[in-house]
């Protein structure tokens, strides 16, 4: 049984997350300790028990030290099999962080999982951002994902409830070329607010993407009067960089849509072919399907990734030059 340092390097949920996944991929028991030592709040939270649920449910894993507050847990994988799950964190957890534990395990086998909690937090992907910007180049390697917002979500009450299938593929290498044109799009979306506030937000990340990088943005708006949280945000790409923003009580929904588009114009003008942050967040999948991409930043959590995959045996080649390539 392997046995990895949840503290080390970036020393956060990502480890665990990632711990469990490749655990279930390839079949190697796992123990993590000192998870999340440096915290505020140590240990485990429950959306990181919802993560090692979801990625149990796809192996039919043997789990340990599942509670509030645990440093330490064990998890012994099954065999990897399609399922049907339904988790909730009870919280408003981040359901894209949770889908992106489970999904390289369900891509082996299919099925689908349904979660409740936060479809938009923060210090995490929007899920517009998982369903445009990362799933798209996992699609275009051969992966089948369908993701479906059935409700909103935003913290601190949550509620939101995403619904996401996928048939079992074995995908191609992860490639994202080098000056293709790429589509530039925007979802703008809010829950217990005026359909105004979405439309704002939106209209004012359009302006600036147009007038500063003379970007034409097609434009989608998902107002939703009720449900169980208020909240709003935007979400921003252009091919395999993107960008998002979350409203907040006093902060106009101009400024939402204004900071969201001020973040991928920076991404858009860097070197590299993904954003910084979609560079970490498909780190496992180039690992298991090869491929190449790069970025402009080789950031803790990207390091943190690519030592995780070596100690189950994945080697993921990173050069550094005028951008930091990944390649496997």
């Amino acid at each position: 049984m392997l046995t990895v340092d949840g503290s080390h390097l970036e020393g956060g949920g990502q480890i665990l997350r990632l711990a469990v996944a490749l655990s279930a991929i390839s079949a190697e028991p796992v123990t993590v300790t000192r998870i999340r030592e440096n915290r505020k709040n140590p240990g485990l939270a429950p959306q990181h028990i919802a993560a090692i649920r979801a990625v149990a449910g796809a192996c039919d894993a043997e789990c340990t030290g599942l509670s509030p507050g645990s440093r330490e847990i064990a998890f012994t994988p099954g065999r990897v099999r399609r399922a049907d799950l339904e988790i909730d964190p009870g919280t408003a957890g981040s359901i894209p962080l949770i889908v992106q534990a489970w999904l390289p395990v369900a891509l082996a086998a299919g099925g689908s999982i349904t979660v409740t909690g936060g479809t938009e937090v923060p210090w995490s992907p929007t899920i517009d951002y998982i369903d445009c910007v990362f799933a798209p180049v996992l699609r275009r390697a051969g992966a089948s994902i369908d993701i479906e917002v059935l409700e909103r979500g935003y913290y601190p009450r949550g509620g939101g409830r995403v619904h996401v299938r996928v048939e079992p593929s074995r995908p191609g290498p992860i490639a994202v070329p080098e000056g293709e044109e790429s589509d530039c799009g925007i979802v703008s979306s809010s829950a217990g607010l005026p359909a105004h506030v979405a439309e704002r937000q939106a209209a004012a990340a359009r302006n600036l993407l147009d007038r500063e990088l003379d970007l034409s943005c097609t434009v989608a708006l998902d107002p939703r009067e009720d449900g169980t949280s208020v909240g709003s945000s935007v979400t921003v790409w252009s091919g395999a960089k993107g960008a998002v923003a979350l409203g907040r009580r006093g902060l106009p929904a101009e400024e939402v849509g204004r900071t969201a588009a001020r973040a991928l114009a920076e991404e858009f003008r860097s070197p590299g072919t993904v954003d910084v942050h979609l560079a970490d967040q498909l780190l496992v999948h180039l690992a298991c399907h090869g491929g190449e991409y790069s970025t402009h930043t080789l950031t803790m959590h990207a390091e943190t990734a690519c030592w995780l995959l070596g100690t189950f045996g994945y080697e993921i080649r990173c050069r550094k030059d005028d951008t930091v390539r990944f390649s496997a």
